[in-house]
């Protein structure tokens, strides 16, 4: 994805347009809410306005022993100012009427009964009479003031249900403007807060990834105290830790090349002056006879230290293969490469079990294997007494797992060893060694998904415990 179109992601999604219609969205979900008992009020207002009506003309119906003795002009003047076709005014069992000189005679008369008052019968009137249709007749019923007496008022339904459209409509407006002043106040207070640090977060995370080895790119932290100071510091700190490691890595990348080239040029050499120490070595002269050993050994070591240095370099960038392997066979032939098996001084016991098959390398762990019972092999050799002298490999099943133990009954490791043991170019057990054997080893084992650690047998001399996992198909 492109940078523009990456920007333009994050316009169209960012935080402040998803917290606007968030914000809008809320308010008009509490609108909502409020608004059909406002609105089931507002009809009961109105309905109770026309009741009122229909008690001045009960009284003066009440006031009146014949009510057809009424001037029809005060009778209309009644009716219009209530709005209604007809009332009624009903008391002590009689029923008195007033109504236009041409009578309406209504197709569908829906009943508005003002005595039940419980604001779940108000809504769903309300919400009956907004979503009623045009040609209903309102038949509203209430109390008069004088006790047992009632009011009945007929009239079209048209007039409040506009008059409750009106209302709507004024409510949404409301709701409007509430909802855009509401969603800034608090755009712009958050903003302030959260958007713009976050956004700042955002365009440095960015920025920096493209580039960083940049240092003028590292986040400079605010002094905030809060969560997102707390995401600012770390955040600063974590990049200048990047930047000083790819710093560091680009410098030892090309330390690495640099030595790969001199290692290789000068094993070369080695492997030449090896080849002349050999010649010089089949002179008669004694004086060569007495100093050749020790210059075919000097040669040995410093050839076997650039190897082992560029087998270092190229082993942490091969990658496993896993497959199926029977680990006694793997074992038997590190033994036979280390030069343990067949050993004149030295017994090798293989206790491995037939049926063990582990899912690794078989390259990769064999070179473990190798290097393993190599160490155990020259430990031996150099030990003082070498009677009784052997090394044992054993394994046994954990769960998912099987645990290889490499066991010499040498002299064990030295101190120095044992603090750097899987530290490069540190924990040789050896003068003259690398220290890169069990470092390479380790890394081997964990890139295979194993484990490689040392333990102390009560017994003494040295263990090297392997966690391999099982192939599982095989069991």
């Amino acid at each position: 994805m492109s940078d523009e179109s990456r920007a333009s992601t994050v316009r169209l999604s960012s935080l402040s347009n998803k917290l606007i219609a968030a914000i809008i969205a809320v308010i008009f979900l509490v609108e909502i809410v409020i608004y059909l008992p406002s609105l089931a009020m507002f009809r009961a207002t109105w309905l109770d306005d026309r009741l009122r009506v229909g008690v001045v003309a009960a009284r003066v119906l009440d006031a009146v022993p014949d009510v057809m003795a009424l001037p029809r002009s005060l009778t209309d003047r009644l009716l219009t100012s209530a709005g209604a076709d007809a009332i009624v005014y009903r008391r002590a069992g009689q029923s008195q009427l007033i109504e236009l000189a041409e009578p309406v005679s209504p197709e569908v008369v829906v009943t508005a009964d003002m005595r039940q008052r419980d604001i779940g019968s108000l809504m769903v009137g309300a919400i009956d009479t907004l979503l009623a249709g045009p040609g209903r007749t309102l038949r509203i019923i209430g109390e008069g003031d004088i006790d047992e007496s009632l009011v009945e008022i007929l009239m079209p339904e048209t007039q409040l249900r506009r008059d409750m459209i009106d209302y709507s409509r004024n409510i949404l407006l409301v709701s409007l403007g509430i909802a855009a002043v509401t969603a800034f106040a608090l755009y712009m207070l958050v903003s302030q807060l959260f958007i713009l640090p976050i956004q700042r977060l955002t365009r440095n995370i960015l920025s920096f990834r493209q580039a960083p080895e940049n240092a003028s790119l590292i986040l400079s932290a605010t002094t905030r105290r809060d969560e997102i100071g707390v995401l600012e510091r770390e955040l600063s700190a974590m990049e200048g830790e990047l930047f000083s490691m790819l710093r560091q890595q680009r410098h030892l990348a090309d330390l690495g090349l640099a030595v790969a080239k001199i290692n290789h040029d000068l094993r070369n050499t080695l492997t030449s002056a090896q080849l002349l120490s050999d010649q010089v070595a089949t002179l008669d002269d004694p004086k060569v006879q007495r100093l050749a050993p020790r210059l075919v050994t000097t040669l040995d070591k410093a050839i076997g230290f650039a190897q082992s240095v560029l087998d270092y370099g190229r082993e942490a960038a091969s990658v496993p293969v896993l497959a199926p392997v029977a680990l006694r066979g793997l074992v038997e032939d590190a033994a036979f490469e280390a030069r343990v098996a067949g050993h004149p001084d030295i017994r090798f016991d293989n206790a491995i079990a037939e049926d063990v098959v582990v899912l690794i390398d078989a390259g990769q762990m064999g070179r473990v294997f190798v290097n393993l019972l190599k160490n155990a092999r020259e430990a031996l050799e150099a030990a003082p007494q070498r009677a009784g002298a052997q090394i044992v490999v054993t394994s046994h099943l954990v769960g998912a797992d099987v645990n290889v133990w490499v066991t010499d009954n040498g002299p064990g490791l030295p101190p120095r060893a044992r603090d750097n043991l899987f530290v490069a170019f540190e924990g040789s057990a050896r003068a003259g060694g690398t220290g890169l054997g069990l470092a390479i080893a380790r890394e081997l084992t964990e890139a295979n998904g194993g484990q490689l650690r040392h333990v102390d047998p009560e017994e003494g001399g040295t263990r090297f415990e392997l966690v391999l996992p099982v192939d599982i198909h095989s069991q």
